[in-house]
């Protein structure tokens, strides 16, 4: 059984019988049954989708105003250095 928030108030097995008597009565409230909540799990998604191309974490020490300039730029700024790492790329190609 799950933990339980403190407070939480669990019916009995007569009112949990009495509370879904009544919901079943309102065509509005009926619940759903074991089989629809197996049909609307995979609509639920949490979280952002999975990338296609995922990025690897790594630990990196950057220059105080670097990182500084980046974050101020809001939201999206290790985005846009990953962009400006890249853009450094293609401008300097390694000579082999």
């Amino acid at each position: 059984m799950p933990k339980l928030k403190p407070g939480t108030i669990i019916p009995t097995a007569e009112e949990d019988a009495f509370i879904t008597a009544s919901a079943m009565t309102d065509p509005d409230a009926i619940p759903l049954t074991d089989e629809e909540w197996e049909t609307v799990k995979p609509l639920v998604r949490i979280g952002r989708p999975k990338a296609e191309v995922t990025k690897e974490r790594i630990t990196i020490r950057l220059s105080r105003d670097v990182v500084t300039q980046f974050r101020a730029t809001g939201d999206g700024w290790q985005t846009r250095m990953d962009a400006a790492l890249r853009q450094f790329i293609a401008e300097h190609p390694l000579s082999h």
